[in-house]
């Protein structure tokens, strides 16, 4: 019985706390697809999409976005770089 009775003062104190708790999810990330041109680069596509932010923090992103391995791109090649 006195394990009910604290599990009840429990529930009791924490439930207001629990209930103005609010929950945020995080947004849905964007992206735009792009198409590389002979002579692009991470970085020139990185700059070019890039607003006014830090572009080695793109570079990485777009990199772990599309599983890069290395720098090398190929013209014709479909990269998704974040919004």
């Amino acid at each position: 019985m006195p394990a009910i009775a604290l599990a009840a003062l429990s529930l009791i104190v924490a439930l207001p706390t629990l209930s103005s708790m609010r929950l945020y999810a995080a947004g849905a990330e964007r992206y735009a697809n792009v198409t590389v041109h002979p002579g692009d680069t991470l970085w020139s596509i990185a700059a070019a999409h890039d607003a006014g932010g830090d572009i080695q923090q793109t570079i990485d992103t777009i990199d772990a976005v599309n599983h890069l391995h290395g720098a090398a791109l190929q013209p014709g090649q479909k990269l998704r770089i974040p919004d």
